[in-house]
């Protein structure tokens, strides 16, 4: 049976990092089969490729994502489609004077296949978790032992991206949640920096006036300046967080983490410890159900606020409007940056918090 040279390669490649992992672990190789995959995993090399294989397997969460993002925008738009007297009233134009030229507050619908409603964040949405998955295969097709190119580059992401997880939440905690962090990191720094590509929100459906032409309906907006989508991955975090809550901790752990009276005490001041942790937890409970609303909100707010400001400055000197943004786009890039690092960091300490043994405590926070 003849054997291609991609199939030589391959099998090379499977016997160093075997023999490899058989140096890394001081075993034999006819204790290979007793011992299972673990130890191939756990070894130095094994992790590598396990991460960088495993990196592309979670970019599954942005369709996760889309589809809740695409489902409460049906829910919104099923709404607003009751109230048509407000609609049709608000379809009046408006006088010169008043009429406002800016990016809308909700993301504009541009096609409607099947009753399916889809807008311009979506499309961006889609073009970004498109490229992500084509990139991770890409980098991972042909895994060479020293990386080149695009697996050199994922390499170095994914490695940081893990240690830094790892120093924040501990080596436990990051192995069973790294693959949700690390993919909400790259998903919204790449959404956020896709947005400032020239030609997102200025192609698109519009009418001439004296001062130009102006787009009422652009075809394509930042993923991350619709709310819907913020929301989304706010709301995914939080049905996670649960569960990494109960299987780290229990239901029982789970509950007495939030209501349970801390340190040791007798007699009435533990009863009285038991009323006032009792009502913290009450009050512990409410900050946890406002936490997608704080998540959404706040990447939502900053991301639009970004892109009006964009807007503004285009707009600010007539003849120069492709000169006077240039120094905020610089600011853009870094603010895209810090609020994909703000979301990860925000929910990595949210699962800490709750994720965390009393005796794991300090170890679990300084990694």
């Amino acid at each position: 049976m003849r054997v291609s040279v991609h199939q030589r390669n391959e099998v090379n490649l499977a016997e160093h990092l075997l023999s490899a992992t058989v140096s890394d672990t001081g075993t034999s190789m006819t204790d290979i089969p007793k011992l299972g995959l673990a130890p191939v995993l756990t070894s130095h090399r094994g992790r590598d490729v396990f991460k960088l294989k495993t990196i592309a397997v979670p970019f599954f969460l942005v369709a996760v994502l889309i589809s809740v993002s695409a489902g409460l925008t049906w829910a919104v738009t099923a709404e607003s489609q009751m109230t048509p007297a407000i609609s049709a009233q608000a379809a009046v134009p408006a006088s010169p004077e008043t009429k406002e030229h800016g990016l809308s507050t909700k993301a504009v619908e541009i096609a409607r296949p099947f009753n399916f409603p889809i807008t311009n964040s979506m499309v961006v949405s889609w073009i970004v978790a498109v490229g992500l998955i084509l990139f991770a295969q890409l980098a991972t097709r042909r895994m060479k032992q020293v990386p080149t190119g695009a697996q050199n580059f994922l390499e170095w992401l994914v490695e940081a991206l893990y240690d830094f997880m790892v120093g924040i939440i501990g080596p436990h905690l990051a192995k069973r949640t790294f693959w949700f962090f690390a993919t909400i990191f790259i998903f919204i720094l790449s959404a956020n920096w896709i947005a400032l590509v020239p030609g997102v929100g200025a192609m698109g459906w519009g009418h001439r006036t004296d001062h130009g032409f102006v787009i009422d309906q652009p075809l394509f907006r930042g993923a991350n300046a619709d709310v819907n989508m913020t929301l989304a991955m706010a709301l995914v975090f939080f049905a996670s967080w649960i569960v990494w809550a109960v299987r780290e901790v229990g239901v029982m752990g789970f509950l007495k983490e939030l209501f349970a009276p801390k340190g040791e005490s007798t007699g009435v001041l533990r009863l009285l410890m038991v009323v006032v942790f009792f009502a913290a937890g009450c009050l512990e409970v409410v900050s946890i159900l406002f936490r997608p609303v704080s998540l959404s909100f706040r990447l939502y707010g900053n991301i639009f606020a970004g892109e009006n400001l964009l807007e503004a400055m285009s707009k600010l000197v007539p003849g120069f409007g492709w000169l006077v943004p240039i120094p905020f786009y610089f600011l853009e890039l870094v603010m895209g940056l810090v609020q994909a690092l703000v979301f990860m960091l925000l929910t990595a300490v949210f699962t800490m918090l709750i994720c965390q043994h009393e005796t794991e405590g300090p170890v679990a926070a300084h990694g």
